[in-house]
């Protein structure tokens, strides 16, 4: 079956495996689409630190299970459509033996630390399955990203009394503003530097947006929280300056939730953390709660979708587009991939 490998930084292949067997407890899924996520991008830069080469991508997974094996529950059948949590849990570390699997210490995601689902065939136990009734494919592509966002806006403890300020409307940050907003109820600012980003985010359940390369940050947001500054916010950028940014803007007594990696070492002034008795707060993966979460807003069509894939391309091109991607990122939200 073809597969798409990252060989090395900035350089692809296509090649070939054979097509996987299940174990007991495992089903076989035929891939029907895929997205590119922002890790696959990194790892194409050569940015991606938990990546060794050759690596084949992917973990946000549109499939149809082809194959059952014994010990799979009969309400997952043969043809069914569904999308997975692409994470592993070894169950003994801390995180694991406190339930917050979605941070286990050995987690092995699919297109990062381990092979993942640019391919035909892949395999996977049956519990990290997430069923749809009515979802279709394409939907279904992009619920993990989006649920990484649903999981920041958790761990900020956000409510609708508050406003939450999200740095980055790439798809994660546009998961985070809908998670807040359409979810949760609450009031969301959005901030990044692309107009274009900014609409969409506006229909994904921004109330206010901010071009910070054209608008001065900090005084808007004063003006936005009566001279207060945010509750929460969330960093879904990746650079140094909205690292800081969000303890700077954020009110005293608030929540900050990090969901990514800093592009580079960041310098931090110390004292607001005690000065406003912040609570800091690290973002990583998603549980099975946020991908029912997503899946429910999907199935309500209050989400934009069609605003929200940038280009859509046949599997023989998807190297291309990985490629094109890296070379202008401020001009893709989402690729998807269709096999």
């Amino acid at each position: 079956m073809k597969t798409l490998v990252i060989d090395a930084p900035g350089r692809f292949s296509y090649g070939e495996k054979s097509r996987p067997l299940p174990k007991e407890g495992e089903v076989l899924l035929r891939v029907r689409r895929l997205g590119f996520c922002g890790s696959d991008l990194n790892t194409f830069r050569g940015g991606n630190p938990l990546v060794t080469f050759p690596r084949i991508p992917g973990h946000e997974i549109a499939a149809t299970i082809e194959a059952v094996s014994p010990g799979v529950p009969a309400e997952y059948r043969i043809g069914q459509a569904v999308t997975l949590l692409p994470y592993t849990t070894c169950g003994r570390c801390s995180s694991c033996r406190s339930g917050r699997v979605n941070a286990c210490r050995h987690n092995q995601t699919l297109g990062v630390q381990q092979d993942g689902a640019f391919t035909e065939y892949i395999v996977a136990p049956w519990e990290k399955l997430v069923p749809t009734a009515s979802l279709g494919i394409r939907e279904l592509a992009l619920v993990e990203p989006l649920a990484v966002g649903f999981h920041a806006a958790s761990r900020g403890r956000v409510a609708s009394r508050d406003t939450v300020l999200v740095f980055g409307c790439g798809m994660v940050g546009l998961g985070a503003i809908a998670g807040a907003g359409l979810h949760r109820g609450a009031t969301v600012i959005a901030v990044d530097v692309e107009d274009r980003k900014l609409e969409v985010a506006r229909r994904a359940g921004a109330a206010h947006v901010i071009n910070s390369a054209k608008e001065n940050l900090h005084e808007r947001l004063l003006a936005l929280t009566d001279g207060h500054g945010p509750d929460v916010a969330i960093e879904a950028v990746g650079l140094p300056a909205t690292f800081t940014a969000c303890v700077d803007e954020v009110c005293f007594a608030g929540r900050v939730v990090y969901i990514g990696y800093a592009k580079a070492p960041v310098s931090y002034e110390t004292k607001f953390f005690v000065m406003k008795e912040l609570d800091i707060l690290g973002s990583r993966n998603a549980t099975r709660d946020d991908f029912r979460d997503v899946v429910a807003l999907l199935e309500s069509g209050r989400y934009p979708v069609e605003d929200t894939i940038t280009r859509t391309v046949p599997f023989a091109e998807s190297g291309e587009a990985l490629a094109a991607w890296a070379a202008n990122p401020g001009a893709v939200t989402k690729i998807h991939v269709e096999l």
